[in-house]
């Protein structure tokens, strides 16, 4: 089956709409008395995964461009304050979408999880440090992938060994990788279980005897890199295998999907166009899935 932007975005307008209407306790609060928004929320967050993949990280041009060239889809799209101003209001909306765009395939039933972590820059010079509105929450951090230091925060990510994220998370970029994987396998329960035991592959920054342990009781097997004075573990040819997955899934991000550039200079701000990038991705692979595609986490498609 052909596949373009404009499939995934009817399809993905119908999906998010339907789920709307299922649950209208997602829906924000709008007074009954006041003018009623031309453009739905459904539209809305269809337009921002757009944004994401066609690598505007700009609002103000993506808008100009909208307004132009997705006429035909989306007749009464706001400027870009109203536009920012809705996104903001619909962090919730994103995460929420992201989990039901995984559930809605087979992909996440895998019994493998891959987990990592990279970097979120939000500013450059010692002055966006201390006058910056992340302050507090963002913080100095190193990334050893690149060998550099940056000030900002931690995307953490556990995918499917198709690249499909399954759990997600925003951190201070000092905070411990394995107190987060914790975290998420204790918030999202559903999302670590499979009825033959689930299997965890990381890298050695998430090497710990009590997490391994607390891992091994909740049902998962960690597979990981040996210390150099123990012998090889089991699993070393998987984690060979399925290494490189993850690290593509942060590449996808950072080079198609410009996680680097997001330009959020506040929590929400950062926050939300996080999560517009990681619908993005899932929406894509959500998509190729249904369409029955040979490379699930392929963007070819709808970037152009």
């Amino acid at each position: 089956m052909h596949v373009d932007l404009d499939t995934l975005a009817t399809a993905l307008y119908v999906r998010i709409d339907d789920e709307l209407k299922a649950s209208p306790q997602l829906s924000p609060y709008r007074p009954k008395v006041g003018i009623t928004p031309r453009i739905t929320d459904a539209e809305l967050i269809t337009v921002s995964v757009m944004q994401a993949l066609r690598g505007y990280h700009n609002e103000s041009r993506w808008i100009r461009y909208a307004r132009k060239s997705l006429i035909h889809l989306f007749p009464d799209l706001p400027k870009q304050p109203g536009y920012n101003k809705r996104l903001r209001r619909l962090t919730t909306q994103l995460a929420h979408f992201i989990t039901v765009l995984v559930t809605d395939t087979d992909l996440w039933q895998h019994p493998i999880r891959i987990a990592d972590s990279t970097p979120v820059p939000c500013g450059m010079s010692r002055e966006t440090v201390l006058r910056s509105g992340l302050a507090g929450w963002a913080g100095y951090g190193y990334c050893a992938s690149h060998s550099r230091l940056f000030w900002g925060l931690r995307l953490h990510l556990v995918t499917t060994v198709h690249g499909l994220p399954v759990a997600f998370a925003l951190s201070n970029a000092k905070t411990d990788e394995r107190e987060v994987l914790v975290d998420l396998v204790s918030l999202q329960p559903t999302m670590f279980h499979h009825r033959d035991g689930l299997i965890l592959v990381v890298d050695k920054g998430y090497r710990d005897r009590d997490t391994e342990t607390w891992l091994n009781d909740s049902g998962i097997t960690v597979v990981r890199p040996a210390y150099r004075t123990e012998p090889q573990r089991p699993g070393r040819g998987l984690l060979r295998a399925v290494r490189q997955s993850i690290e593509s899934v942060n590449q996808t991000l950072k080079g198609q999907l410009d996680l680097e550039r997001h330009g959020g200079r506040t929590i929400t701000g950062v926050t939300v166009r996080v999560l517009q990038r990681v619908l993005a991705l899932t929406a894509a692979i959500w998509h190729n899935w249904h369409t029955g595609q040979p490379v699930m986490r392929s963007l070819t498609a709808y970037d152009h």
